[in-house]
């Protein structure tokens, strides 16, 4: 069994070798080969990703990282093909860990995790936040998202379902993987797959990420209705929690017409606490800081994935139906 690594990279010179210095070093015997797609990056990406154990695939303009990953899966000769970003570090044993669930015939694809050395403290939290949906996803035999930083499918399933859709600038990921479990593929968690990753370190870089995530979400939602009622990684507080913000700032909106709004405000705002109680209680066993940040950190996450989702829906993005 033949593995291939596919790596979109855009603008990457600052982390791509030590991606690669990673994936070089794998502690495995199973053959496995290494692509990077440049995706039309304006800097030295393309002249780093170079080595004779390297396949360099480059896009004259950016296309995109799911047009990448497309060009790396027909280029890929590997029965296996497992994807990170050019700023993933994957720990020694990654890929030989990705690919122990494949020795069941019945499983099409593969999510790894997330770790992280850094010392900010909103990239702590984001690790906490990703360890929370973690601890969901194990309870679970069988999930419906993968995340490409530490993924693994199967190729024919890959070239079978058209890859990933380029009509998704975000969460392409989710939307494949959603079409894939539509479609009756087996999918699993396997935590010991693991990549050191640079979390978002500041509170507007974690903004506007959540925001992007909830536009992305509203285009998903919409060609996978089901999936918002529940789907394998998504905490049902998070929905809460953005409802909340959302009648939150309907009743701080209230105080220009009653002083009375300033009551449902507070009430508002305890209801908001008590939902993120279970994450402050998890965050201080492992983070107190972390822990005394969260309820404003989770107000801000509501907020932006709120903000997003409903951005999403008022402007969405002109997408066609999936192909069959």
């Amino acid at each position: 069994m033949k593995a291939s690594v596919i790596i979109p990279a855009y603008n990457a010179e600052s982390t791509i070798n030590k991606c690669l210095d990673a994936l070089r070093e794998q502690d495995i015997s199973t053959p496995y080969e290494i692509i990077v797609v440049d995706d039309g990056s304006g800097d030295r990406t393309a002249a780093l990703a170079t080595g004779p154990e390297i396949i360099l695939l480059q896009h004259s303009e950016r296309r995109g990282a799911s047009a990448a990953r497309n060009s790396g899966i027909q280029a890929a000769q590997g029965d296996i093909l497992c994807f990170t970003d050019a700023d993933c570090e994957p720990k020694s044993n990654w890929l030989g860990e990705l690919l122990i669930p494949f020795r069941s015939e019945e499983i099409s694809g593969c999510k790894g995790i997330y770790a992280t050395r850094q010392k900010e403290i909103v990239a702590r939290f984001v690790q906490i936040e990703y360890e929370d949906k973690y601890d969901l996803l194990e309870k679970q035999s069988q999930i419906d998202f993968i995340d490409t930083y530490s993924a693994a499918y199967r190729r024919e399933v890959l070239q079978l379902n058209h890859g990933f859709d380029e009509q998704f600038s975000y969460l392409e990921d989710q939307e494949l993987s959603f079409r894939l479990a539509s479609r009756g593929y087996q999918m699993v968690f396997h935590p010991q797959a693991i990549v050191y990753h640079q979390h978002a370190d500041s509170l507007a870089a974690y903004a506007r990420k959540k925001f992007f995530i909830g536009y992305w979400k509203a285009q998903v939602v919409h060609r996978f209705p089901d999936r918002l009622i529940q789907d394998s990684h998504t905490p049902q507080v998070m929905k809460v929690q953005m409802l909340l913000v959302a009648l939150a700032l309907a009743a701080a909106a209230g105080l220009l017409i009653t002083p009375w709004s300033a009551l449902l405000l507070a009430v508002v705002l305890l209801l908001f606490l008590l939902s993120a109680a279970p994450f402050i209680w998890k965050a201080w066993a492992k983070d107190k800081a972390v822990a005394l940040a969260s309820p404003f950190l989770l107000l801000v996450r509501a907020g932006a994935l709120g903000f997003g989702y409903a951005w999403g829906l008022v402007s969405p993005a002109p997408i066609l139906e999936a192909d069959a």
